[in-house]
């Protein structure tokens, strides 16, 4: 990362059990997690995490890993509106519109899509996997909430 990160509003780390709920998701779900769901697939639903809540440290760090799990430039680049290309397999689809639907929680009609991304994901992905996909997005919102709290700020 070419940028310098810098913490404008406070420091999670003064917090221990904060850090431990956070690290025990890292050290489970994380980039460098070993896991069942594709590596690839896994950083798409991190980045889209990410691009939702508008972190910028996040941002960066997972853009940097999707280069690095060799996802195609066209798929990183057109992820913010992934519904309007032809570039993601329905298995992809179906985990992008459920990472959606548990990150935007505040939508009123999001009980309604839920249900609706959950369905779809059950004709792509086992129970083991969904529950994985759950955890891996419940995993980046806790960290893109935290870095957020923080004001981890990216300069130069």
């Amino acid at each position: 990362m070419d940028a310098r990160i810098q913490n404008v509003r406070l420091n999670a780390a003064s917090n221990e059990q904060l850090m431990a709920l956070a690290d025990a998701g890292a050290a489970a779900f994380d980039h460098t997690a070993t896991l069942q769901v594709e590596p690839a697939l896994a950083q798409l639903l991190r980045l889209r995490v990410a691009q939702i809540n508008n972190c910028s440290y996040c941002l960066l760090v997972h853009h940097a890993a999707a280069r690095t799990a060799d996802i195609p430039p066209a798929k990183v680049e057109t992820l913010t509106a992934w519904w309007e290309t032809h570039l993601f397999t329905e298995k992809e689809r179906a985990a992008l519109a459920y990472t959606e639907a548990l990150t935007r929680t505040a939508d009123n009609t999001v009980n309604d899509r839920v249900q609706e991304a959950h369905d779809k994901m059950t004709m792509h992905f086992t129970e083991a996997e969904i529950l994985e996909i759950v955890a891996i997005v419940i995993n980046m919102n806790i960290w893109t909430r935290l870095k957020l709290a923080e004001g981890a700020m990216p300069g130069t």
